[in-house]
């Protein structure tokens, strides 16, 4: 199904119907600040394993990330933080980040790496965070493939339709996304290492 939203902003029934599908299981496509992705609710296996099946690849070899709404929330799924790391983190958050951690025991163990780490986002995109702050709990989250597809397939949602219509349940179609991807962080040695340069410029 595609909701559309309105140029003024989402409306809260909108984010009830998204977050209801969300508890139900389902799988839907989002705008992120970055790239539009695909996302469910974290723990759900059924959900995950669909989500890692569209990216061509086993639940256990995937390399997904969680959508958190706030530094708070998201260190419930981290190892401890130091006070440099979350200075960081205030300082580039909500953005166009994939922050790499190690993960907390929050985190099922088929989700994380083989490093035990998680990529946590916090984006800055108001249907996002909206819908994790309504859902009170993370999403699993991968970027829409980009490979061997042409620009307005992953950018433009009218197009969502025909590629996924019958294999996730809710699109939400809040106009043209970005083209770039986030910049990956990994701190999970409490240096800051920037594994890939995207759209989010680091701010130290």
């Amino acid at each position: 199904m595609l909701l559309k939203i309105h140029p003024q902003g989402i409306e809260q029934n909108q984010i009830d119907e998204i977050c209801d599908c969300l508890e139900k299981g389902g799988l839907i496509i989002y705008p992120t600040d970055t790239v539009y992705a695909l996302a469910c609710k974290l723990g759900n296996m059924k959900a995950s394993e669909r989500l890692a099946s569209l990216k061509g690849k086993k639940l256990e070899k995937s390399d997904f990330s969680i959508v958190c709404h706030s530094i708070s929330q998201a260190s419930d799924f981290t190892k401890p933080i130091s006070n440099n790391i979350f200075k960081l983190l205030k300082n580039n958050t909500p953005g166009a980040f994939t922050f790499v951690f190690e993960a907390s025991t929050k985190i099922p163990k088929i989700l994380q790496t083989k490093k035990k780490t998680i990529g946590i986002r916090i984006p800055d995109n108001e249907i996002a965070l909206k819908i994790v702050e309504c859902l009170n709990y993370p999403l699993i989250t991968s970027s829409l493939p980009t490979q061997d597809l042409d620009l307005e397939c992953y950018t433009n949602p009218e197009y969502f339709c025909e590629l996924y219509s019958s294999t996730v349940d809710l699109i939400i179609n809040d106009g043209i996304g970005n083209e770039e991807t986030s910049t990956v962080v990994n701190l999970t040695d409490s240096e800051i290492n920037i594994i890939r340069q995207g759209l989010g410029q680091l701010r130290y």
